[in-house]
């Protein structure tokens, strides 16, 4: 009722002080800050965003993965890049991964299947709160039960004829435990640009956001600008090309949200 009257809704992941009825029983007294909210979907206090994409069987989606990345990155939480289904990779999967993002995020490559790689996820993930997001089909919910150490969700299958793995989160949970906290969730499967300014994707993209400052224009926006830093270090390899892509794709549908 009082949250309701505040327009504050309990969410998955709010840390809450409980009181006690005369009765003894538990109530809510109180939401206490959070660090982010999700809409869709309803969760809270994300502290790690784990990016899962599959090696292969869908084969990596680069740009789908910079938009999660966005996404993560608008809410302040902390970005993790796991790289699934080893066992069926070829060794130039894990070359382009370093070469794209190993100057950027953490990287981890794992198999659910067998094992490989999840010792490190595990204490990568020691302590923290993260939601695990990507593409249906890449095997978050076998992550989430090789994690957590028991089948805590049934897992899919993929589709033959889409490639594309069948959802088996029905609903939003956060499991704890093995001194971690993760949420398992349905709707980490999509991303959304939203109502973003312009000025506000290039903060969203680590290696840009580390030239701050350095191009001629204080407004740059690192297109085509005379003495943009940005658009030097794209030409010395320093920003990979894949990255700068996708940065320009998504200035483009910002700026065409911008005039309606």
């Amino acid at each position: 009722g009082i949250f309701r009257k505040n327009g504050i809704t309990p969410t998955v992941g709010d840390r809450v002080r409980i009181g006690f009825s005369p009765e003894g029983q538990a109530t809510i007294d109180e939401i206490l800050p959070r660090i982010n909210i999700f809409q869709r979907p309803p969760v809270a206090n994300v502290e790690t965003m784990v990016l899962v994409v599959a090696a292969k069987d869908p084969k990596p989606n680069y740009y789908l993965v910079d938009l999660f990345a966005v996404t993560a990155e608008l809410t302040g939480a902390d970005v993790m890049l796991c790289i699934n289904k080893m066992d069926l990779a070829e060794e130039m999967v894990r070359r382009d991964v370093i070469q794209i993002y190993g100057d950027v995020y953490p990287l981890h490559f794992v198999s659910g299947k067998t094992g490989e790689g999840m010792e490190d996820l595990k204490r990568a993930l020691q302590g923290t709160q993260a939601a695990l997001a990507g593409p249906s089909g890449v095997g978050k919910s076998t992550l989430l039960n090789v994690l957590m150490e028991g089948e805590k969700n049934p897992t899919g299958t993929i589709s033959d004829k889409t490639t594309r793995g069948r959802h088996t989160t029905r609903h939003t949970e956060l499991f704890t435990g093995k001194g971690m906290k993760l949420f398992d969730t349905p709707g980490f499967t999509s991303y959304d640009l939203g109502a973003m300014e312009e000025e506000e994707l290039a903060p969203c993209f680590p290696e840009i956001q580390a030239l701050n400052g350095s191009c001629r224009f204080q407004d740059c926006r690192h297109v085509s600008e005379p003495d943009c830093a940005v658009l030097a270090a794209v030409e010395e390899g320093r920003i990979h090309p894949s990255r700068y892509h996708s940065y320009k794709e998504m200035l483009k549908i910002i700026g065409a949200q911008e005039k309606y």
